[in-house]
């Protein structure tokens, strides 16, 4: 059994795709935030895996809230040291780190704007916390923010670029917690870089969240219809989460220093097309239905330009969106069904 029910073809993947940051890692002492999540299991297990197969000798600490779930869950994480503590008040351990990947966040819907202004808050004094331990040690600070902090220039077909963050205004708490939170690392003087994060769809993604992938794969699985919220031409794309680790991984450790990089596809879908591209990869009997409550009006877009992260890191997209959503079916098909795919 893969670490985390990760898909063998999936963790190959990336250990042959990251082949060239194993051996920057050899040895080394990594420190991640938010590794009990959806990025969390992608990127542990890809470790787990590349520490097993490369024989790295690298140690992973993991901080976590409340450890004992997700290790009486998934038990091989038991491989990994786990720091009990919040990120906005942890005691850092006497150990050092020579790297650092700050990926917690908060990304499920809050109620009201009470939740909404603690969640900031906590995205703030965390930062701020991961930032002083990266002081003490010296490490590298691999810093995951995202795309909603470039605000309407998301909303171009050709994708946000990363030169529009300076002049960018975030349209929502969320985004102005994040846009925060850089803002804290560029002012640190520390050696650090940005992820900046679109739209993921693979293994482990949350299926009864807000993610409109994840929502379309539950309908799907569960016989249909696949629901299509609004009209349906809102324009998306997609990253495999084997892709993602690869992306992390490069920045992290060859990204420059200060800078940032859209992390997410270029290869773009409406809302509607993705939606029937899952139902048909499920069943192509599966219904789809667009229920629209809107007028027409502007197209929504969320998109990224990932150039900069092809010119100078050497980053693409390996596996494109069909197969994305193949892997991602069978992989919740077996979930489902665990001694018909056995």
């Amino acid at each position: 059994m893969k670490p985390f029910a990760l898909p063998a073809c999936d963790l190959a993947h990336v250990l042959g795709r990251a082949d060239g940051e194993w051996e920057a890692l050899r040895g080394k002492r990594l420190l991640v935030t938010g590794g009990t999540g959806f990025f969390g299991k992608w990127l542990l297990g890809s470790l787990l895996e590349a520490c097993v197969e490369r024989e790295l000798g690298l140690c992973v600490t993991v901080l976590s809230r409340d450890p004992a779930p997700f290790l009486w869950q998934f038990p091989e994480a038991a491989a990994l040291q786990f720091m009990k503590g919040d990120v906005t008040d942890f005691s850092p351990p006497s150990e050092r780190f020579d790297y650092v990947v700050h990926a917690v966040t908060v990304t499920s819907s809050v109620e009201n704007p009470a939740q909404e202004e603690e969640r900031v808050r906590a995205m703030i004094a965390g930062t701020r916390r991961v930032l002083d331990l990266a002081r003490r040690d010296g490490a590298r600070l691999l810093y995951v923010s995202s795309g909603a902090v470039y605000g309407s220039f998301v909303g171009r077909r050709s994708g946000a670029k990363e030169d529009d963050f300076e002049t960018a205004q975030p349209l929502f708490p969320y985004a102005v917690g994040k846009r925060k939170a850089e803002g804290l690392c560029a002012e640190s003087g520390l050696d650090f870089v940005s992820a900046r994060g679109f739209a993921f769809l693979g293994p482990h993604l949350p299926l009864d969240a807000h993610f409109a992938a994840g929502n379309f794969l539950r309908d799907a699985l569960r016989g249909g219809p696949v629901i299509v919220r609004g009209d349906g031409t809102a324009l998306r794309s997609y990253l495999h989460p084997a892709d993602l680790v690869v992306w992390l991984l490069r920045i992290l450790l060859r990204g420059q220093r200060e800078r940032a990089y859209n992390v997410g596809s270029d290869e773009a879908v409406t809302t509607a097309q993705l939606a029937r591209l899952i139902a048909d990869a499920v069943g192509p009997s599966t219904a789809v239905a667009v229920q629209s409550s809107q007028p027409p009006g502007p197209q929504n877009v969320y998109l990224p330009d990932i150039s900069r992260a092809r010119t100078e890191l050497g980053l693409d997209v390996w596996i494109p969106l069909r197969e994305a959503i193949a892997r991602t079916v069978k992989f919740f098909d077996a979930i489902k069904h665990p001694r018909d795919n056995q």
